[in-house]
């Protein structure tokens, strides 16, 4: 399945279980916002992260964008700690964690905290943790300060939100322990 396709099913789920998160969403970027974001970064997007970005560029709107956090996004999508970067939020992100050489620790390019090759499009508000698309093959792999990265966590995009997908299919149908639909959102315990 395309990572439209699967991110499809998600906004499905949200429109039908959560509309008010759903209509809370932004519209899609543009590929001039993607081709001017890539040259701001000097790299070019994965075509999934290309595709998924042109379906919802998740940025909060301007007046939203709290400076003194690393990230924002919209609270408690897709889980409660977590939420999805839009394209100002991955530039802002990639730009702190870049490195002249590449990679990070410098003297350990087999076993990196992480790659110039890597753009982030999952975080916490702190920037401590998320996720990446890794530009060169696609793979979708997890961050954590402190801890060792982890490549290829998902083999696509696709395979991540398709996880995604199945955990609301799992709240929508009662057997979340953690999280449940109400008023129109997802209510996280």
């Amino acid at each position: 399945m395309s990572v439209a396709d699967s991110w499809s099913r998600v906004m499905s789920l949200l429109r039908e279980h959560a509309p008010a998160d759903h209509a809370d969403l932004p519209g899609p970027a543009t590929e001039q916002m993607l081709a001017a974001a890539e040259e701001r970064m000097g790299i070019s997007l994965h075509g999934d992260l290309r595709t998924w970005l042109l379906q919802n560029n998740l940025d909060l709107p301007e007046e939203d964008v709290d400076d003194e956090v690393a990230c924002c996004g919209f609270d408690g999508f897709p889980d409660e700690g977590s939420f999805f970067l839009g394209i100002r939020a991955m530039e802002r992100l990639y730009a702190n964690r870049s490195m002249p050489g590449g990679f990070d620790p410098p003297d350990q390019p087999d076993y990196p905290f992480w790659r110039n090759e890597w753009i982030p499009f999952l975080s916490d508000q702190d920037g401590w943790t998320g996720k990446f698309v890794d530009v060169r093959d696609g793979r979708v792999g997890r961050w954590f300060v402190g801890d060792p990265t982890v490549t290829g966590e998902y083999e696509s995009l696709a395979q991540y939100v398709d996880s995604v997908t199945e955990t609301l299919t799992r709240i929508a149908g009662g057997s979340s322990r953690v999280c449940r639909f109400a008023e129109g959102r997802l209510v996280w315990s």
